[in-house]
């Protein structure tokens, strides 16, 4: 019953007629656009010299989870340090239901004819590499569920940056592992060509 409640004060909120939850709707407003500016007017990402992720459509405990891992610097990133820690709670709760009610259409821009072959990798995985197929975590659809993050729709070359450095960016608190922790040995086993298809696939995704 409270996710429901919870919802609708969300869906009010994209109307700009009702705050969520103890945070005024001034807040809101004036965080929902500070995030906008590098993720895109609608949450659909940024490409540019250094990739800005789609947070649109994003499983709202992913996000969480993440500014957590900014926080506590288990994730690295030092713009999103600073625009984490300064969140309330509340906020971030706000923010995270927010951005799972966008849906635009993906950017797009990856090598088509690397679709096909990013698609077998997704499905089936790599045996021959001991790579477990993504869709065993993120969903047939590639879109998510609780903790492990919608990739449907996501830049390309977002997704070949972050699998290239995972473990540079990713998991740099081994007191406090988390599921990051999962994609640490996979994203090792990928090669570049490998890595490049997963992610045109990915991008085409809506």
């Amino acid at each position: 019953m409270f996710a429901m409640v919870f919802i609708v004060f969300i869906a009010s909120v994209c109307i700009a007629e009702t705050p969520v939850a103890t945070v005024p709707k001034q807040a809101f407003e004036a965080k929902r656009t500070y995030c906008m500016t590098c993720h895109g007017v609608a949450a659909q990402g940024f490409r540019g010299v250094f990739p800005i992720p789609r947070l649109a459509g994003q499983q709202p405990q992913y996000i969480k989870n993440q500014l957590s891992a900014f926080i506590e610097r288990r994730r690295m990133n030092p713009v999103m340090f600073r625009v984490a820690h300064v969140l309330s709670p509340a906020m971030v709760d706000g923010l995270a239901a927010y951005f799972a009610t966008l849906n635009p259409k993906p950017l797009g821009g990856a090598p088509e004819n690397l679709v096909a072959a990013g698609k077998a990798i997704f499905e089936n995985g790599i045996p021959s590499q001991n790579v477990p197929p993504c869709a065993s975590c993120h969903g047939p659809q590639a879109k998510g569920s609780d903790q492990f993050p919608r990739l449907a729709g996501q830049l390309n070359d977002y997704i070949i940056n972050k699998l290239t450095n995972w473990t540079k960016e990713r998991g740099q608190d081994p007191k406090k592992p988390d599921t990051s922790a999962i994609m640490a040995p996979i994203a090792h086993l990928l090669t570049t060509e490998q890595v490049t298809e997963v992610a045109a696939y990915l991008s085409s995704l809506e």
